[in-house]
């Protein structure tokens, strides 16, 4: 695999600095532009990062590298990188606007943000569900009247914890599921420093979570057809979602129903014996084992378990019957981690390893 030349666009939000991690020393991929908003354009990286949110230092080869404007620099940036991760703050519009210029610059772009997830020839990706959904790229590139250039996404960061451990079980046929999420500050690019009225307190609001959390995995399993991907027609998802005082790793509690009732034991072989692409083709960022299953009756833990097998794995547990639905079980992902900025290399790992970036 040859060395890929790399963009950060948000390169001074919390998930721009996870990107600035996850990349160093990466085998394939080497960080060569970083862009943020035009407040930061002309500084170093080091002086354009209001507050470094991450425990691990700045990467020392990225400290004084300048930092350009995403939207006027964007020439510049297209032709120093062989593709861009995109992770800004911005209204969607704006965003949509943005990663089609880079696109339409045959620059392509993996991104974090939520602006494309429902754009019919986009695809969006969790590595080991979906793979397949990389091929409505062509069509993609067809309309943009592109070469090389696209953009694909990743889904919501509180999917992570519960659409993995639902998706070994849809040969069972799942007939509807409710999922309650209980998800932490650093989703909302948050610290306890920064957001204090979290100390003590439970949030029950998340701004459009509960749409994303219903509606996502149903383009996820959804297929391609006629260039676009349409989603499935089910099953049906309910979901909550709260903010709780916890700085890395969202929990789901979820209850599924089948239209043929596994046994505890056949739940418990599918999640073990389930692996996908990015384990298949040995990626970089890929787990070793996708589902790991806790025994225990108080695991998984967001402190404990967050960080398996470097915070990329997806953690069950507490797989009991249900009175109401057939089962219920538990689920963590770290989600800055496998929810944001490692799904996002992990899918740009995919997308590499197919040629796409070629």
């Amino acid at each position: 695999m040859r060395k890929y030349s790399v963009g950060i666009i948000g390169a001074t939000g919390m998930v721009g600095q996870r990107f600035a991690l996850l990349l160093q020393n990466h085998p394939w991929f080497e960080v060569k532009v970083l862009a943020a908003s035009a407040s930061s354009a002309g500084k170093k990286y080091k002086d354009a990062v209001k507050r470094w949110h991450m425990s691990e230092p700045m990467p020392e080869e990225l400290a004084d590298m300048q930092v350009y404007d995403a939207a006027a620099d964007r020439v510049a940036i297209a032709e120093a990188a062989d593709f861009c991760f995109c992770a800004v703050n911005m209204p969607k519009d704006l965003i949509r606007e943005l990663e089609y210029a880079y696109a339409q610059l045959e620059c392509p772009i993996v991104s974090n943000n939520s602006a494309h997830r429902f754009t019919p020839d986009v695809p969006m990706i969790i590595p080991e569900i979906n793979a397949e959904h990389l091929e409505v790229i062509e069509s993609q590139k067809a309309r943009l009247g592109t070469k090389r250039g696209f953009i694909a996404v990743k889904s919501n960061c509180s999917l992570q914890s519960y659409v993995p451990l639902l998706h070994p079980l849809k040969k069972f046929g799942i007939k509807c599921a409710a999922v309650t999420t209980y998800q932490a500050i650093s989703g909302a690019g948050k610290t306890f420093e920064t957001m204090p009225e979290i100390a003590d307190n439970i949030i029950p609001y998340i701004g459009g979570e509960e749409e994303k959390s219903e509606q996502e995995p149903l383009k996820i399993w959804g297929e391609v057809k006629g260039g676009r991907i349409v989603p499935a027609d089910g099953p049906t998802i309910t979901a909550q979602c709260l903010r709780v005082p916890v700085s890395d790793g969202h929990t789901a509690a979820c209850f599924v129903s089948f239209a043929q009732k596994p046994s505890a034991q056949e739940i418990l072989d599918a999640w073990n014996t389930f692996e996908g692409e990015p384990q298949k083709l040995g990626l970089p960022s890929a787990p070793e084992k996708f589902i790991h299953y806790f025994e225990e009756n108080d695991r998984p833990q967001a402190k404990l378990d967050r960080m398996c097998e470097r915070g990329m794995a997806v953690c069950a547990g507490r797989l009991r019957e249900d009175k109401l639905f057939d089962y219920k079980f538990v689920g963590l992902s770290h989600n800055t981690l496998r929810g944001a900025a490692g799904g996002a290399v992990l899918l740009a790992e995919l997308l590499a390893a197919k040629g796409y970036f070629d």
